[in-house]
């Protein structure tokens, strides 16, 4: 069944990030709460060296100030390290200033940690959208090679359903600016739209063989990789339960015994490889515009 190399991206953040969760844990609880991300991430990292597999870590600021040396390790095992944001911040609740400084402060961040380059981003709960589409010029500009949160769906709280599934430059470099890449996350189209797949809560909610079958199809008939994106708290069943809605607490709980099961057939069955190395990208040469992007957002 192996074939055509695929994308595993790992979003590194507690179970307390959750922007479904958020209305009932404020940022101001984060302090307070049990953390569990250390833990989750190292037992991914586990599963990940028993196949030796390695992936895209789309770290999250906040974590990594906080868990300096689970970040160092994952770059030491050979892994990507990429952007998630600061602080998990929906994309189009900031100003375009907000939103510069935050990827500005993370990818510096993260560099400075490793000496690695930081070319992806990801945004929180791929916040990414018609409305927030001048981020993608911000992350451009502040030397990001490519992102990952334009979802070729919809839903309630993201989503394009027009935008394009396969990796493809959704800037293109001109006399104003560098280009971007995209890397979306995955879908499928059937019946006339796109439907997310392997990933989340999605990789959670299907059966294992919908997830097989839809990697499959992309390779084999759509000649691109799929992307498989989790969280570590999805490994984790015995993690704090949170107040919040019916849906969001069914959404974010579904189906975690099954999570780390799963993730181990997948990598029985495919090939996965990082985004950088896909895209033929050098995984630890230090990215030459981030000083430039640091001094204009001081």
């Amino acid at each position: 069944m192996r074939g055509a190399a695929n994308l595993l991206t790992i979003d590194v953040e507690d179970y307390f990030h959750a922007n479904g969760l958020q209305s009932h844990v404020g940022r101001d609880d984060w302090n307070l709460m049990p953390g569990r991300v250390e833990s989750n991430t190292r037992r991914l990292l586990a599963l990940l060296d028993s196949h030796e597999v390695q992936a895209t870590f789309f770290v999250l600021g906040w974590v990594a100030a906080r868990y300096p040396e689970l970040v160092r390790d994952i770059h030491a095992r050979g892994h990507e390290l990429a952007s998630h944001g600061w602080d998990h911040e929906l994309v189009y609740n900031q100003t375009p200033g907000e939103f510069e400084r935050d990827v500005t402060r993370t990818k510096g961040f993260l560099e400075d940690l490793t000496g690695a380059a930081v070319y992806g981003y990801r945004a929180p709960s791929f916040s990414i959208v018609p409305q927030s589409w001048w981020a993608l010029k911000i992350l451009a500009r502040t030397g990001h090679i490519y992102d990952s949160s334009v979802y070729p769906v919809q839903r309630q709280r993201y989503g394009v359903p027009n935008a394009r599934a396969d990796i493809h430059a959704v800037l293109e470099a001109d006399g104003e600016g560098p280009g971007l890449l995209e890397v979306p996350p995955p879908s499928v189209r059937l019946f006339g739209r796109n439907w997310p797949v392997a990933g989340g809560g999605y990789f959670r909610f299907y059966p294992l063989w919908v997830t097989r079958a839809a990697l499959r199809r992309m390779n084999a008939h759509h000649d691109r990789p799929g992307v498989v994106y989790l969280h570590p708290w999805e490994i984790d069943p015995d993690q704090p339960r949170l107040p919040g809605t019916a849906i969001n607490r069914w959404r974010h709980y579904l189906n975690l015994k099954h999570t780390a099961a799963r993730l181990d057939r997948l990598m029985r069955d495919f090939d996965f490889v990082p985004v950088a190395r896909f895209l033929d990208l050098p995984m630890v040469e230090r990215a030459p515009q981030r000083r430039s992007a640091l001094e204009r957002a001081s």
